[in-house]
Order: C-alpha cells, then sequence, then structure tokens
C-alpha cells in the first residue's frame, strides 16, 4: 500500500488518500459529460469545499484528455491568476481519485515525480519499488529535474533522504543509479558499452555469488540511457538479454533478485508498469496505480504497457478502467474512467498518425 499521495510531509490514517464513503458527503459537483468537448474534464468540483471559503471552477481551463503534460504546461503559471489561489494546493488535499488525477496531470513532471518518490519514502511504510519506478523508468536529464525539485520543495537533497529511509539490497542499487553522474552533450561509445558489457558477463559467471561490487560500480558510473546501451550491448555479444542470462545463472539470494526486478525497469519500463498493474489488481491498489499510469506514461509507452498488460491478462487497460471506476456518470468516479480512456485514446490516436505521415518522434 501506498504511502499518502498530497504534497504535505505530515502522513497520517486521516488524511490517507480514499474514495469518499458512501454516506459521507462529497463536495464534488454532479455533471453530465459535455457535449461540447469530448474528454473534458467535469467542472464546478471544488463548490463549498470544506475548509476553504471560496469556489474554484476549472471549466475554462478545458483540461482533457487531449492533453499530454507538454501542452499542459502553459496552463499550470495561469491557475493562480485564474482563482487567486493555489489550486494545486487545494486539489491536493482532497481525499478522491478525480482530484488526485487532474492533480497528477497539472503538476510539472519533475514536481510530481518528486513528490511521489517522497511519499513513497516517508508514508505509512517506505515502498521501494515505487521509488524505482521513477527513477529506472526516467531519462538521465528527467533524473536531474527530479532531484533539483526535490531539493527545491525539500530544501534536502534526495539521495541523503533515500539513503536514510531506504535498505537492503535493493537500496545499494538504487541508491548507485542515484548518485550516478549524468554527463551532458557526451556520446557514449559503443565500445565503452562493450566492455561494460563484458564487464556484466563476468560479474555474474565468474565466482560462486553475483560480484556485487563490479555491478554497483557499473550502475554508479553509467546513467539509465547509458545502462540501456549497455544492455543492449550486452545482447550483441552473448545472443541474450542479461535479464535472463541473470535468471538463468544467478545464484538464489536476494541481491540477484532485486537486481532483476531494475534492470527490467530499466530495460522494459512497459513490462514493469504491466506487473505493478497486475499486482495492484490483487492487492486491492489498482486505482491509485491506474491512475498514476496512465497519467503519467500517457505520451511516452502507455501503448506499449497497455500491449504488455493484454498478453499476461487477457484483458486491455481500457478494460482495467471500467472495472475499477464502473464508467457511470452518477459519480466522480465516473469522471476519472472517461478521463482516463480518453488520455489512451488520445495517445493511441497520436501513434496511428505518427505512422501514417511517416514521422518518428524523439
Amino acid at each position: 500500500m501506498e504511502g499518502e499521495w498530497r504534497s504535505s510531509d505530515f502522513f497520517n490514517k486521516d488524511s490517507r488518500f480514499m474514495v469518499p464513503h458512501p454516506h459521507r458527503s462529497s463536495n464534488l459537483g454532479i455533471h453530465e459529460p459535455s457535449d461540447f468537448y469530448p474528454g473534458t474534464y467535469y467542472t464546478d468540483y471544488f463548490k463549498n469545499l470544506s475548509g476553504y471559503n471560496c469556489f474554484v471552477d476549472l471549466r475554462d481551463v478545458e483540461i482533457n484528455g487531449y492533453r499530454n503534460a507538454e501542452e499542459l504546461s502553459p496552463i499550470r503559471p495561469s491557475l493562480p491568476d485564474l482563482y487567486n489561489q493555489d489550486a494545486l494546493y487545494i486539489l491536493s488535499q482532497k481525499n478522491d481519485y478525480y482530484s488526485h488525477m487532474v492533480y497528477l496531470q497539472l503538476s510539472e513532471p519533475s514536481d510530481r515525480d518528486a513528490e511521489i518518490i517522497r511519499r513513497a519514502m516517508y508514508g505509512y511504510s517506505t515502498d521501494l519499488i515505487l521509488v524505482m519506478e521513477i527513477v529506472c523508468t526516467r531519462s538521465s536529464l528527467e533524473l536531474l529535474s527530479i532531484k533539483q525539485a526535490y531539493r527545491m520543495t525539500y530544501i534536502s537533497l534526495l539521495e541523503h533522504d533515500f539513503a536514510t529511509r531506504a535498505n537492503g539490497s535493493l537500496k545499494e542499487i538504487l541508491s548507485a543509479i542515484l548518485n550516478s553522474r549524468i554527463y551532458a552533450g557526451e556520446r557514449f561509445d559503443t565500445r565503452r558499452a562493450m566492455c561494460d558489457a563484458k564487464i556484466l558477463y563476468e560479474a555474474v559467471t565468474s565466482c560462486k555469488f553475483i560480484d556485487q561490487k563490479s555491478i554497483i560500480s557499473i550502475l554508479s558510473k553509467r546513467n539509465v540511457d547509458e545502462m540501456r546501451v549497455i544492455l543492449s550491448s550486452f545482447k550483441h555479444l552473448f545472443g541474450q538479454e542479461f535479464i535472463k542470462f541473470l535468471k538463468n545463472n544467478y545464484k538464489c539470494d536476494e541481491f540477484g533478485i532485486q537486481l532483476r526486478a531494475v534492470i527490467r525497469c530499466i530495460q522494459s519500463p512497459e513490462k514493469h508498469f504491466a506487473k505493478q498493474l497486475r499486482t495492484a489488481m490483487e492487492t486491492g491498489d489498482a486505482p491509485e496505480v491506474l491512475i498514476r499510469t496512465v497519467v503519467t506514461r500517457t505520451g511516452i509507452d502507455i501503448k506499449e504497457i497497455d500491449g504488455a498488460f493484454s498478453v499476461k491478462t487477457g484483458m486491455s487497460l481500457e478494460s482495467l478502467i471500467k472495472k475499477e471506476f464502473n464508467c457511470s456518470y452518477e459519480s466522480s468516479l465516473g469522471w476519472v474512467c472517461d478521463g482516463l480512456i480518453s488520455l489512451l485514446k488520445n495517445s493511441k490516436r497520436k501513434t496511428v498518425a505518427v505512422t501514417i505521415l511517416g514521422f518518428h518522434e524523439t
């Protein structure tokens, strides 16, 4: 179970993110779906907000499923001017899935990811898998922005806080990645990648147990982008993926198991997210994980995640969304359902358009 998602550092049972009780009065205004803006998020959902003598209406913003993170960028700075208050802060204080979805969409990606890591470390329990998800699926430059946002918001170094809160083999591996250098503009040549791939091979095969020191050394010297090149070189040299090589050859200890999880996350993010969704279905956390996955991976690899999830479960993400949120407009859950499906369909349309035009996104 994940920690509190709101921006406050003080987590307690009463402020835990949850769906409002069915007998508890809702602060959300109920609206029919828009006839003019398909996929538009509905408005008036802060009317008579408890604890705030104000009315916030995001009608003019028209935040909808057709907007990705880049398209939302011009909207974010205008929110305080539009409503003469911090709309993001008010969103963060709401304990419902719809507000959480909008909050994640409106937040700057680096700020959002820094907060996800913060709550993963300072929630009810330290969630290293969630930290791994952010650290290993973002590019090296994105990770740098996240670390800067974390320092600005919490007046602390992410690397230091993680070292303080985490423990175990996964801590050692992720700490190496967090402390890896980012070489802006420097090309990572194939020869260096081949040498590192050989070191990985020898680290697994040269002794009774995995040579942890050699593995950690590479992870601390190479950022996530460079690690993907090294893993590609490993397959070229030895004829199989490093993660499969680990599965067939590693000595069954905690470090080997955690290393496989990290490598999967770096090399095949879509498989990691699909696995997390399957696990969440079993633990009852599917709504939170669905919202986070669809919002943060739209425009990146949500189509691949959908495919990987379907292969393992025989169910599409759209079907899972309808199942978890009961796509009905009689409650705010229907708004979540509509918003997430709009994001999914928009991503698919963009992929088709790019294919038809013969363009390749970079």
